[in-house]
């Protein structure tokens, strides 16, 4: 009877032990799926920018005929003090009159993908045009490689960087972004891991849905998002109409390479970036530069 007593006592001791140094990675990768819900995007913009019927000014078809969504993979490394995401495959377009929702519910529990505060289902068309203006010729009809884009976070210093390509390679450096998240008790899991919604917004008073996990403790998430106790494994735009779930989380012992950097990239601020697009891609659209910045903005991040 002692010696059971004893080795219950140890048991109690060795479990408790284990539970405060328990051992959270701080290295590994983790794959995104980006679901964009395109023809409501395109419905919205047309509205907000008097488009008629269903012709698009920057969708020369119509809209009835195109994909309800769009979806591509990206791939997010990660350590202690840096994340790096890159594209992890082509985009591919959903069966029209599919419902996004209903499709591989399996990714998150809760309420479903995509599906936080009633306004998840949203999706945005990356398409970009241009009306011309000196170098950025790229941004047009027919050009998507603006989509393959590489996003860079240095949490220590707090600055990011963007690669993406016009008519040539451009990094685009900032500060990381200033978000305002709000706390909730609402919890799903995603990828196995538990996670906690919170809703921020933007400087640019753009609203988000974002999930982490204080498993993973490494404050950053997909497309330059981050500040909160935790990576951040599904992230909503409602506005945008656009969702990214984590389908899948590694834990490795390396390091992010800080050799993805194009050499022959040009480099510059985002004030700079605006600058450059300020007359050309973006013109007409929004009544004051802050709308404007607010619109590339967008672009270039989700």
């Amino acid at each position: 009877m002692t010696k059971l007593l004893i080795g219950f006592i140890l048991l109690l001791f060795g479990t408790d032990a284990f539970a405060q140094h328990a051992y959270f990675a701080t290295k590994g990768t983790i794959n995104f799926e980006k679901v964009v819900y395109t023809k409501a995007r395109m419905r919205e913009l047309m509205a907000k920018h008097g488009g008629n019927g269903n012709r698009g000014m920057m969708y020369m078809g119509n809209i009835d005929e195109m994909p309800e969504s769009s979806t591509s993979n990206f791939v997010l490394k990660f350590d202690e003090n840096q994340t790096l995401m890159e594209s992890n495959a082509e985009e591919t377009p959903t069966k029209p009159n599919t419902s996004p929702a209903n499709t591989r519910v399996g990714r998150s529990s809760g309420g479903g993908r995509g599906n936080a505060g009633g306004r998840g289902n949203a999706g945005a068309n990356q398409r970009t045009g241009t009306n011309g203006g000196g170098g950025m010729r790229g941004m047009g009809r027919g050009n998507n490689r603006m989509g393959d884009k590489t996003y860079f976070q240095n949490l220590k210093a707090k600055l990011s960087e963007v690669q993406l390509q016009i008519d040539e390679k451009i990094i685009i450096k900032d500060s990381l972004q200033d978000v305002t998240w709000r706390f909730t008790d609402e919890f799903r899991t995603i990828s196995g891991y538990e996670c906690r919604r919170v809703n921020g917004a933007t400087k640019d008073s753009l609203y988000l849905i974002a999930f982490y996990s204080e498993e993973i403790p490494v404050s950053g998430g997909p497309v330059l998002t981050g500040g909160l106790p935790g990576m951040i494994l599904g992230l909503v735009v409602p506005e945008m109409h656009i969702n990214y779930w984590a389908t899948e989380v590694k834990f490795t012992t390396d390091q992010v390479s800080s050799s993805w950097k194009d050499k022959k990239a040009k480099e510059m601020s985002s004030n700079e970036f605006f600058k450059l697009l300020s007359g050309s891609m973006f013109r007409g659209r929004g009544n004051s530069d802050a709308q404007q910045r607010r619109q590339i903005l967008e672009q270039i991040l989700y």
